[in-house]
């Protein structure tokens, strides 16, 4: 009996332990895991705001905030540093003020960091009080988990040269807030913060299930390939860093991509490669002419060159007459604007030819009704069996004769929430009602930003299903109507009840 009982708690019970815990461990991981990428696919499928230049504000206090103003299409167009939160205040207002007169920006991107709330409560009190007139400025709080990682990098380095770091991570957050996707694939995603216990877990776990997220967001929105930067390419199905590389070299050296089968052209993508990312990238005419015309003024500009250059200048052209000829026989292909494959090219246009369609019509409403008026009689399964292929191509290619050309799937999703005022947490009283934003999900429940600088909590157990509306679960960047709880402004802790989903 003593030696059961030796055995037992000398080498059974420890071994059983240890098995156990192994497991529990495992499992707890997984499930970190995968909240976390669920989360991160909610937040690089964010909306992107076109159209708007955008002021990005890095929050400080002794050392400032640092100010960034970005064009529509993410140039920088001006950075410089104000004190706000000190007796400079009233004079740095006009400085402001100038800075967004002399760039027409009425939007302004405040990052979510340290002096946040009393950033974003300057800005409140000088919009109510007309400050900016003629401009209606609005402002929104964006998330700059990874902004200063992201600053001090190799690829900030490249990309920014000859900006101070601090001045960078404002440039980020202006573009975060443009197109969370193209500036969030910069950053490693374990740095963006959006997780639980991400310092916890197998790092080659977490970054294996984060990489593929990244990966089928990217793949998923589509990239133009005449446009997008090196890292963003790194990031499309089938490519890597030096395969992109060699796409960005080609780029460079022959111009934009006319059409998709370009691509095989490019030294290190072979069949599959081309196969694996094709359908994913886009070529947007607009791209085109606006890359001719830098090209263009680029010449202009080496004509003008010393007098001991200008022989070289002058063969240039005849160096390039060769590859202009065979380039010419390359012509714009509609389909290659849209999320049909290459490889279904074919297909499609036996399609169109069904159902009288011309690839001029593509996006078009008139084309929209042509596709309807052959699903009538038709399902996606009689069309793809008659066309011998498969049910999900069909579907594919159906969508995208339909989609507008400059279709987007992230504007289905929730858009960023603009405000003009702000609210104190001490104003906040149970039973009040407000809308927000859900920043962060874990397994015990939803943080929601309410605008009173703290973010509240609705706790598992205050989020019934039926109030999802179909949905599985919140998820980052979710708007939802809630009910305060309770209010302890001592601990900065509120505690909200899901009125409903906001669709």
């Amino acid at each position: 009996m003593k030696a059961v009982e030796d055995a037992y708690s000398r080498l059974i019970q420890p071994l059983m332990i240890r098995h156990y815990r192994a497991d529990l461990t495992k499992t707890a991981e997984k499930q970190s895991a995968a909240v976390f990428s669920h989360n991160l696919q909610r937040l690089l499928l964010q909306p992107p705001v076109r159209g708007r230049v955008v002021l990005g504000v890095d929050p400080g206090y002794r050392h400032g905030c640092k100010l960034a103003v970005t064009s529509q299409t993410g140039q920088i167009l001006h950075t410089d540093v104000v004190y706000l939160h000190d007796n400079r205040a009233v004079r740095e207002a006009e400085r402001v003020k100038r800075i967004l007169l002399s760039h027409r920006c009425q939007t302004v991107a405040i990052g979510n960091g340290t002096a946040c709330r009393e950033t974003e409560a300057f800005f409140s009190q000088h919009i109510q009080q007309g400050t900016f007139r003629p401009l209606d400025v609005v402002y929104c709080i964006v998330n700059e988990s990874g902004a200063s990682i992201y600053s001090v990098s190799d690829e900030a380095k490249k990309e920014m040269p000859d900006l101070d770091p601090n001045l960078r991570s404002a440039v980020s957050i202006a573009r975060r807030l443009q197109d969370p996707l193209v500036e969030l694939v910069k950053i490693e995603p374990k740095n963006i913060g959006v997780g639980m216990y991400q310092h916890d877990i197998s790092e080659s776990m977490l970054k294996a299930a984060l990489d593929g997220v990244v990966e089928e967001c990217v793949s998923f929105v589509g990239v133009d390939i005449n446009v997008c930067s090196e890292t963003l390419l790194r990031r499309l199905a089938g490519l890597n860093a030096n395969r992109a590389k060699k796409l960005v070299e080609w780029r460079e050296a022959n111009g934009s991509f006319i059409n998709r089968e370009q691509l095989r052209s490019v030294k290190g993508l072979g069949p599959k490669t081309f196969e694996q990312c094709a359908g994913f990238i886009r070529i947007n005419p607009i791209s085109i002419n606006s890359s001719a015309a830098k090209s263009t003024t680029e010449e202009e500009q080496s004509s003008n060159t010393a007098p001991g250059k200008k022989r070289k200048a002058a063969a240039e052209p005849k160096k390039r007459t060769k590859k202009a000829k065979t380039e010419a026989n390359l012509t714009l292909n509609p389909l290659d604007m849209t999320c049909i494959h290459p490889e279904s090219y074919s297909i499609a246009l036996q399609f169109l030819n069904r159902i009288d369609g011309s690839l001029d019509e593509l996006g078009q409403q008139n084309m929209r009704t042509k596709v309807q008026a052959a699903l009538v009689n038709n399902n996606v399964e009689m069309l793809a069996a008659e066309l011998k292929c498969g049910t999900p191509t069909m579907q594919l290619i159906i969508d995208g004769l339909q989609q507008p050309l400059d279709y987007d799937i992230r504007a289905e999703f929730e858009k960023p929430l603009f405000k003009k005022g702000l609210v104190s947490m001490n104003d906040l009283k149970a039973g009040t009602t407000l809308t927000g934003r859900v920043t962060n999900l874990t397994d015990f429940g939803a943080f929601v930003d309410i605008g009173v600088g703290k973010d509240g909590l609705i706790h598992k157990s205050k989020i019934r299903p039926d109030r999802l509306k179909g949905k599985k679960s919140l998820g980052p960047g979710d708007k939802v109507e809630v009910k305060v709880l309770n209010v302890d402004p001592s601990r900065g802790r509120i505690g909200l009840e899901l009125l409903t989903l906001i669709s």
